[in-house]
């Protein structure tokens, strides 16, 4: 997966010096002036880590910070500042940024940095491309299904199942068998392990 550092900086030398250290580490870099640029570019949503001047005329960096957060935006943040300011610094780490640079930076600091959002990013996609399969799976289950399964997660056997709901045990094991297909589990413990990380509650 192709990863792009996105620099934003109002100094254009900035720009142009980040752009240099980070083309040197082998990565791929864009550059914007503004934080207003970079929202308009809707490019929020790929693969990469986000460098960001902490003041910038319009939207600041700890503000576009909070309009990422808002757009559900995980891409991890590196703050740089021309002044190691420790109450924005601590603000921007407390609110999810990955670290807090001061200029002129350090090639090593930085270019470790990026490569530890890079992995954060990395794991984070991996957790909502998992979330967003089984969301899927999910939405294709008939509201029944959906019903029984949550009783199937909290240990329940079908003739208890059918109690609870009014019905035969047979219909019962008709619509877990379909559900259990649909969901691509071969046993309930596979089950249960799927729906944790997906919100599901147990009937």
């Amino acid at each position: 997966m192709m990863a792009t550092i996105f620099i934003i900086d109002d100094d254009p030398f900035i720009r142009k010096v980040l752009s240099r250290l980070i083309s040197a580490g082998g990565i791929k870099s864009e550059a914007y002036g503004t934080a207003r640029e970079f929202l308009d570019s809707r490019r929020y949503d790929v693969h990469g880590c986000i460098l960001l001047d902490v003041e910038m005329p319009g939207l600041s960096g700890p503000e576009l910070q909070e309009e990422l957060a808002k757009k559900g935006c995980s891409m991890p943040i590196i703050f740089i500042s021309g002044q190691a300011d420790v109450p924005i610094a601590a603000k921007a780490m407390k609110k999810g940024a990955v670290d807090f640079l001061t200029k002129p930076i350090d090639r090593d600091h930085l270019l470790y940095a990026i490569n530890e959002s890079l992995k954060k990013d990395y794991a984070n996609r991996k957790v909502l491309d998992s979330q967003a399969k089984i969301s899927q799976k999910l939405a294709t289950l008939t509201p029944r299904q959906y019903e029984i399964m949550t009783f199937v997660i909290s240990g329940k056997l079908n003739k208890q199942i059918a109690y609870e709901l009014g019905i035969v045990e047979d219909t019962v094991k008709i619509h877990r068998h379909r559900m259990m297909v649909k969901m691509d589990c071969t046993s309930v413990a596979e089950l249960v392990r799927l729906t944790e990380t997906s919100g599901v509650n147990p009937a």
